[in-house]
């Protein structure tokens, strides 16, 4: 019998669920940026902020940048170095192409066009030689991972001695009031904005529900030890409804 794993709130064989997570974001790639904004209200450009101005990064750092899709943390990061008055080379990676065309239409619009480099990576099978990044960064994606463990181990393995992972993710609401605000916003009008937006109703559901199937800080904490991290720590944002976690290779 096949293994069986969450998609949303749906069990699905383990071996189904990146085609069906691929198919989600092939569906709504093109409307991605403006959903975010709607469903977030904005806030989604502040988490990413502060998320990127906690890395210190150094002249010839190179960054691997996990379902980086449509480019949103490779370029703050590539702002915030320039910024800095350092150079670093951004690997943006994303295991589904249509995200990544995204991201690479949104670089030449906005001239992004130099230290960055585009590529389809399954983050459970990272092709990068062992001790590769000083960091390695995943935003919104690691909850769609099929095999978490599997892509904790190989983020370890491709980071550098002294190296950090972060990890940008959403969570779970601390305030049970403001809990069960959220989750009428979320199982209510999420849907319905995607359908408005992206005619994509069923996508957007999945979004959530994945939100809500994904662990807890401390757990996911855990996992991110167990994986070899050391120093391992989180920071949530907004009552929980996001949370920030770090880990070192050391």
């Amino acid at each position: 019998m096949s293994k069986k794993i969450d998609f949303g709130f749906t069990q699905v064989d383990f071996e189904e669920k990146a085609g069906k997570v691929h198919d989600v974001f092939a569906s709504v790639a093109d409307k991605y940026d403006i959903m975010n904004d709607a469903m977030s209200g904005g806030l989604h450009r502040v988490w990413k902020n502060h998320f990127v101005n906690m890395l210190t990064l150094s002249d010839g750092d190179k960054v691997l940048d996990l379902a980086g899709g449509t480019g949103d943390i490779s370029f703050r990061i590539l702002k915030r170095a320039k910024r800095l008055g350092v150079d670093v080379d951004v690997m943006v990676t994303d295991i589904n192409e249509h995200m990544l065309e995204q991201g690479k239409q949104r670089a030449i619009d906005h001239n992004i066009l130099s230290h960055i480099n585009w590529n389809i990576v399954n983050a459970e099978e990272i092709p990068y030689e062992d001790d590769s990044f000083d960091f390695v960064t995943i935003a919104f994606g690691i909850r769609n991972v099929t095999d978490r463990t599997k892509a904790l181990k190989e983020i370890h393995r491709v980071l550098k001695t002294g190296g950090r992972f972060m990890c940008l993710e959403f969570s779970h609401v601390d305030n049970p009031v403001l809990g069960k605000i959220y989750d009428g916003f979320s199982f209510k009008l999420i849907p319905f904005m995607g359908k408005l937006i992206a005619n994509d109703d069923e996508s957007y559901r999945y979004l959530v529900e994945s939100i809500r199937q994904f662990p807890n800080r401390t757990k996911f904490a855990h996992m991110i030890e167990d994986a070899g991290f050391k120093r391992v720590s989180y920071e949530t944002l907004t009552q929980g409804v996001v949370a920030i976690h770090s880990g070192w290779k050391i």
